[in-house]
């Protein structure tokens, strides 16, 4: 059982921002903040005060609401893209030293969705903050980076352990697993994960965090590689970033 509270919290549209809290220290941090009404409420509903702020990449929708939950807490973010994140009071580097309520926090370079895009991933909770880059049944639209970028940032997220708990920025999941079918429809385990979700949606219920386990199994943008997949879509013998750049592509007109 992971020793840190992970508390997800819907904001604006469809953007998640999410609570860690150290019942042991009272601790607590947050990655991400969309707005910042919905996290100051949840706040002040479990009588909680931040410590640490992580960002994952300088977009409006995951920093807008730094400065009004400032407050004290310390904001960590990326050192290559500090130029344009809020200021940091920490600008951390890909492999780097972080500790947050009391635990190793690994930062991970996974450009694609944004150049300076990156990933936190605690390994004793076993939990992966990875916004932009994987999502649930998807990954993040190529605004900056490139196919081959955002496959290499995939592949290292698809290396961690399978039982990784997966929270990602968005609630794109149905539309996702509505694509995923239309290029994976023999994929069964895809097929079952897809009625969940719409399920879920219907009842208003939120569909990550996901695990790594389910990812692997069912989310086209992490299967590239897979002959399968690449029979279904008609390139056998492709390259994988090519085959991942095709997937991508098909999404964006979907």
């Amino acid at each position: 059982m992971p020793r840190l509270q992970l508390v997800t919290i819907p904001c604006l549209t469809d953007n998640y921002a999410y609570l860690l809290h150290d019942e042991a220290t009272g601790t607590t941090a947050l990655v991400d903040a969309p707005e910042a009404a919905p996290i100051r409420a949840e706040l002040d509903r479990r009588g909680w005060r931040l410590a640490d702020i992580l960002v994952t990449h300088h977009h409006p929708d995951h920093v807008d609401g730094v400065e009004a939950l400032r407050e004290g807490a310390r904001v960590v973010g990326a050192q290559a893209d500090a130029h344009r994140l809020p200021p940091l009071d920490l600008a951390v580097k890909p492999g780097g030293p972080l500790a947050v309520c009391g635990e190793e926090v690994q930062v991970l370079d996974v450009p694609g969705h944004t150049v300076g895009h990156v990933a936190f991933h605690l390994p004793r909770s076993g939990y992966l903050f990875s916004a932009d880059s994987l999502m649930a049944l998807g990954c993040g639209r190529l605004f900056e980076g490139t196919p081959q970028q955002m496959w290499e940032s995939l592949k290292t997220l698809r290396a961690l352990p399978p039982e990784t708990v997966v929270c990602s920025g968005h609630e794109y999941t149905a539309g996702n697993a509505r694509f995923a079918l239309s290029v994976d429809a023999a994929n069964v385990a895809l097929r079952e994960r897809a009625d969940r979700v719409f399920a879920a949606r219907e009842r208003g219920e939120p569909t990550v965090p996901s695990t790594l386990a389910e990812e692997v199994a069912t989310n086209p943008f992490l299967r590239a590689d897979d002959p399968a997949l690449k029979a279904a879509m008609g390139m056998e013998g492709r390259a994988d970033a090519e085959v991942f750049a095709a997937i991508r592509k098909a999404k964006d007109s979907f």
